[in-house]
């Protein structure tokens, strides 16, 4: 034991020490789930074979019979309106506020701050507000709508099957919306002034600037929002569960809160997975872009 733990105690290898429990850790919490998920979809699993592990091998059945069920369609179509939405609105509306911020005026950190306080929130906590906000009977939506002429009827946000899938893109965009001002904030103060002056001193306008200085400079932190904004988006289950529950009808579900009824609602474990596995390859698809993207780029 003494020549196995010496080396560590004196401080050779403890460099070794530390990729070893990060190795592990991965193995056991993120490996060793994600492997144990894909041989659940290939199987035949339920409520009582999960712990017996009588589970007869069905290979494809499982994903020829979740694919053909006529809620499918429905559900993955949600899935990418909720997903490109937020992602558009979400990346519009913070690379608005980080070029604001870019701005030099009194209490800009402040109000950045304020900002940055929705997006630390939980999200089930700001699922119960955006409840609120949205309620057809007593919302604040409802409400500031027709105060301002815009509605002449009170809008079921939540309960309307035309409207409640955006009910909840609304408030997912609100709450990554800091995410990405944030991160593109970081980006444009990486941004050296000198450049923005000799293009001032040149004659080039504020939209020329913008769209021959910043945009080509902001490509890697656009890449990188895009890519973690699709797989946060993606991850989002809280804020169905405190609004909608996938309802009404399916009309705002989606795979990720699709695979959690499937699992725990109705207790078909094989389905259930079946959807997060083609959810995590989706997600795989959309990480290996982004670094096959930014090697190309590095290598430029």
């Amino acid at each position: 034991m003494g020549r196995i733990f010496g080396p560590i105690r004196d401080g050779r290898g403890f460099d070794g020490a530390l990729v070893a429990l990060a190795l592990g850790y991965l193995l056991l919490f993120s490996a060793f789930p994600l492997i144990y998920n894909v041989v659940m979809s290939l199987q035949e699993v339920d409520l009582f074979s999960l712990a017996s592990f009588d589970r007869p091998f069905v290979g494809l059945d499982n994903y020829r019979d979740v694919l053909s069920r006529p809620e499918a369609a429905v559900i993955f179509r949600n899935t990418v309106v909720f997903v490109v939405l937020s992602i558009v609105f979400q990346l519009a509306l913070g690379f608005s506020l980080a070029l604001f911020f870019r701005l030099d005026f009194p209490g800009a950190s402040y109000l950045r701050g304020l900002f940055l306080a929705g997006w630390i929130m939980p999200s089930l906590v700001v699922g119960a507000v955006w409840s609120f906000i949205l309620s057809g009977d007593f919302g604040v939506l409802n409400y500031a709508l027709q105060g301002l002429g815009l509605s002449d009827a009170r809008v079921f946000w939540l309960s309307d099957p035309s409207v409640s899938l955006y009910a909840v893109v609304i408030a997912n965009i609100w709450l990554g919306v800091p995410f990405n001002m944030l991160m593109l904030s970081v980006g444009l103060a990486g941004i050296p002034d000198d450049v923005y002056e000799a293009a001032e001193l040149d004659g080039a306008t504020r939209l020329q600037r913008f769209l021959t200085i910043t945009l080509p400079l902001m490509r890697a932190p656009l890449g990188a929002v895009i890519a973690l904004g699709i797989i946060f988006t993606l991850q989002q289950f809280d804020l169905f569960a405190a609004l909608t529950r996938g309802g009404p009808s399916n009309a705002s579900n989606v795979l990720q809160y699709w695979s959690w009824q499937l699992s725990f609602q109705d207790y078909q474990i094989s389905a259930g997975s079946v959807v997060s596995v083609l959810m995590i390859v989706f997600v795989v698809f959309v990480a290996a872009i982004y670094v096959r993207s930014t090697r190309h780029e590095h290598a430029a």
